[in-house]
């Protein structure tokens, strides 16, 4: 079994698309229109904006966490700062070795999105 899909509330299809187009650098693969669904392809993971869905903290995998905030500086609120979270010492939930760091940010529909990064210290 594996994760197919994650949805996320969006009440502003137009603004979601261009948030998340800036986020992560890739175009939507497909809109409905009604009924209000927009998605996005994450490696074989479909991430779902909705109208209807519920907020959900997703958290996505970026190479640097602070290139990434750089990358966003006017387009997304920074909610928490850079921070490292814990020294991944075997590869149970990350790479052995690195350093996990997370941000967090809010999104153009308010929705919380964490980033996490794994680093060598």
């Amino acid at each position: 079994m594996r994760l197919a899909q994650v949805a996320q509330r969006a009440v502003d299809l137009d603004r979601a698309a261009a948030f998340y187009t800036a986020l992560l650098e890739v175009e939507p693969v497909a809109r409905f229109d009604p009924p209000g669904l927009l998605f996005f392809d994450l490696d074989g993971i479909r991430l779902l904006l909705d109208r209807n869905a519920p907020s959900s903290l997703i958290y996505l995998h970026v190479a640097n966490v602070h290139e990434t905030l750089e990358r966003l500086d006017g387009v997304a609120r920074i909610v928490s700062h850079p921070h490292v979270i814990f020294r991944h010492d075997d590869d149970r939930l990350g790479p052995e070795g690195h350093d996990e760091w997370q941000a967090f940010i809010e999104d153009s529909e308010g929705n919380t999105v964490g980033l996490i990064a794994f680093q060598r210290p």
